[in-house]
């Protein structure tokens, strides 16, 4: 959706809406519009999906399109505020405005009786991939999903909604069982979210550049719906524990939760929660956008119920669930078909061996009939949608979209700010032909009970322990104040223990400091028709350790070291200079 940044609007938004009252047609620079759409948003991720949908409605039809939050919800916090920042200006109406107000249709999707007091046709959609989830304090019902049940569809006898969107014939066939009124009002209008999964697929490279995942390593994507039988509720301190399962070489973790579980706990709540993990490398991709780059730049997904599990798996990526949310599905639904069919993770067993065994042999095929299930009318929500949503609209002259726009490929992600881990774990093996197998994996104060083999520090790192501890300290920026000779001797001789220092010198070379004194420049040798590599400091140096440390005379750096970690490799040659 194209909309101005808030920082072009001067003026404040509760002012533009009165001063727009005031407004002579004369003044119009467009045409003036010939239908009123109104969005109305209850929860952040109703509004995101609106923000999927309301494009479709085209200005150049004589269409304008206003938003609304309708109030009450558990989850609403921050929602003003993120429908604000998107420039609506006065399109962004209070809720006692838009009871007001006529409009020609009004869009959906999250339902609550409360909406039948709007002065329009009320369209309804999920705001997810379908009906799924049983939320009795919602709908009354111990045994209908949110959106189909009775309590929600009927008003003193009178269906609420005048359209009901679904994403597959599967929902109007419970639909029909639990409230059969409402069947002649539901359509398929598939699931656009999905669409535009779909059409982004072509930018996995650039959403993983953003995320900062590179060299081979393959991204796990760890999803939490929200509800005591999501997986972080169940697991709260798996985001931790598989952040320093892994080797950090080798994989990258993405944390993507549910804005509920933001609204719920707020976002100090979440991110002190997930500090520690946020410490080893953690990813935390914020609620507003970027979770469907995330899927895109996946490898591996570790889930739940949520929809973007399923929608994972959609995109064919190896998903492993953590909690199934049998509990609280409709077991008629197919996501709880997918509970009961995916494949399981041990959150106690471990996860390095698991998440290996799901990359060597995931096979998609095993979801295919729950994606088929849930996900009907793939690449055709936008006209689907268009065909319900511009029906409503035809008494205002508008017969058709002039046209349908494509699936807009989904923004990158940005990930929330934080400081990259500066202290790691080493282990690796030696051998004789010159190359090294290492392991780094993430130290996190308070977290850490036994070193695994020897730690290696950033320059950077505070903690005086670590520090001291440490057999190898690296400094990753080349044009710093003190020269890499320099500042090497100083640290040799404030902490006498080091075995390896290193210093960048260039994007793929460094200086070496071994314990006796002797000074090496290294250089990764790049083969023909490769892009120049990144020879990370701490990574050769803790690989220069664990050379020295197997009995290797130092003498012997001088025919070049083969660094492997996981399925990438560099070849390094050592210099000693002058």
């Amino acid at each position: 959706m194209s909309l101005l940044p808030r920082r072009l609007l001067p003026v404040p938004a509760h002012r533009s809406r009165q001063h727009a009252r005031r407004l002579l047609p004369r003044w119009n620079t467009l045409s003036p519009a010939r239908a009123h759409v109104l969005g109305v948003a209850r929860t952040l991720t109703s509004a995101t999906r609106l923000l999927d949908v309301l494009p479709l409605l085209l200005r150049e039809d004589g269409i304008e399109t206003y938003y609304t939050v309708n109030p009450g919800s558990a989850f609403d916090a921050g929602l003003d505020t993120y429908l604000d920042t998107l420039g609506l200006g006065d399109r962004l109406l209070t809720w006692q405005e838009a009871l007001r107000r006529p409009f020609d249709l009004a869009v959906a999707c999250s339902l609550h009786r409360s909406m039948r007091h709007l002065h329009a046709p009320l369209m309804v959609m999920p705001h997810g991939a379908g009906y799924n989830r049983l939320v009795t304090e919602s709908t009354g019902d111990d045994a209908a999903p949110v959106g189909l049940s009775r309590y929600e569809l009927m008003a003193r006898g009178k269906l609420v909604p005048a359209a009901i969107g679904v994403s597959h014939e599967e929902q109007l066939t419970r639909l029909a069982r639990i409230c059969p009124e409402a069947v002649p009002r539901a359509a398929v209008i598939g699931d656009r979210c999905m669409d535009r999964i779909r059409r982004s697929l072509p930018l996995r490279d650039h959403y993983r550049a953003r995320l900062g995942v590179s060299g081979g390593r393959r991204l796990v994507a760890l999803h939490s719906t929200w509800s005591e039988h999501s997986l972080l509720g169940r697991h709260p301190d798996l985001p931790l524990r598989l952040v320093t399962a892994l080797p950090a070489d080798e994989f990258a973790v993405a944390a993507v939760l549910h804005p509920n579980v933001w609204a719920r706990h707020s976002p100090a709540g979440v991110l002190e929660h997930l500090g520690p993990a946020m410490a080893a490398g953690l990813l935390v991709i914020p609620p507003q956008e970027g979770w469907r780059a995330t899927i895109v730049a996946s490898d591996l997904v570790v889930g739940d119920h949520g929809s973007t599990s399923l929608y994972s798996a959609a995109a064919e990526r190896a998903v492993l669930l953590a909690a199934t949310g049998l509990d609280e599905l409709d077991p008629d639904s197919p996501t709880a078909e997918f509970g009961r069919s995916a494949v399981r993770l041990d959150p106690a067993g471990d996860l390095l061996a698991q998440l290996r065994e799901a990359a060597e042999s995931y096979d998609p095929a095993l979801l295919e009939p729950v994606i088929e299930r849930q996900l009907g009318a793939p690449h055709r929500s936008g006209e689907l949608l268009q065909r319900q949503m511009y029906g409503f609209l035809a008494h205002r002259g508008i017969a058709g979209p002039s046209h349908t726009p494509a699936p807009e490929p989904v923004p990158a992600p940005e990930p929330v700010e934080h400081p990259p881990p500066t202290t790691f774990d080493v282990t690796g093996t030696a051998h004789p032909d010159g190359a090294v197998d290492l392991r780094r994996h993430p130290v996190v104060a308070r977290h850490h009970e036994a070193a695994r083999g020897f730690y290696a520090v950033a320059a950077e790192e505070t903690n005086l322990r670590w520090r001291q501890s440490a057999e190898v300290l690296a400094r990753a920026t080349a044009d710093a104040e003190l020269g890499p000779l320099d500042w090497a001797a100083q640290q040799a001789e404030r902490l006498p223990g080091l075995g390896v220092l290193a210093a960048a010198l260039a994007e793929d070379r460094c200086l070496v400091r071994l314990r006796n004194g002797l000074l090496l420049e290294a250089v990764a040798e790049r083969p023909w028709g490769t892009p120049r590599p990144r020879l990370d400091p701490l990574l050769l140096g803790a690989a220069v350790n664990l050379w020295l440390t197997s009995g290797a005379d130092p003498s012997t750096l001088r025919d070049g070291l083969l660094i492997r970690t996981g399925n990438r490799h560099v070849r390094v040659n050592f210099d000693p200079g002058p």
